[in-house]
């Protein structure tokens, strides 16, 4: 061991000491004893309107309750969403677009079910591109791998946001 290694020694163990009570294990137990998993089962998620709000309802489920068990719904979910296709690259010769990208933002509001109180809200987005070819189903295929795309991105950013929000609620 070097001497500038013996000599950080004792501060990283004092680092270790000092910071060792503040992290806590995302899914670990809640001060109560009750593990976040059963938190996040007992989430009802609203529907959400159109094939999109299709994929993202099916990946939050998956999300929260993998399980498949029933659990009595704590909180409801409602999630409204927007979706919008760019496309910024075009053929100079035929002026039609090369690749498309699709921008979906989604408004969340986690609440409880029994005194309606907002536990978290926020705003998840995800942008998917693709490229454009001249065959348009192939083109309509590719549209709705970037939406499945989006749909998983922004089901894991909000069960990210939500796992945290009741970790801390606790």
């Amino acid at each position: 061991m070097s001497s500038f290694n013996r000599a950080l020694a004792p501060f990283a163990l004092i680092g270790a000491l000092t910071l060792g009570g503040c992290i806590q294990p995302l899914y670990g137990p809640l001060a109560a004893d009750a593990p976040l998993v059963a938190d996040l089962q007992a989430i009802a998620i609203d529907d959400i309107p159109d094939r999109l709000g299709h994929y993202v309802k099916n990946e939050l489920v998956f999300a929260f309750n993998g399980t498949g068990s029933e659990v009595a719904p704590r909180y409801r979910l409602k999630v409204t969403m927007s979706e919008r296709v760019q496309t910024p690259i075009l053929d100079t010769v035929t002026g039609r677009a090369t690749s498309a990208t699709v921008i979906v933002d989604a408004k969340y509001k986690l609440t409880t079910i029994a005194s309606d109180v907002v536990v978290t809200e926020g705003v998840a987005f995800g942008v998917a591109s693709y490229d454009r070819f001249s065959n348009r189903f192939a083109n309509l295929r590719a549209a709705r791998d970037s939406e499945i795309r989006d749909a998983k991105t922004i089901a894991d950013q909000i069960r990210t946001r939500v796992a945290a929000a009741l970790a801390s609620r606790s």
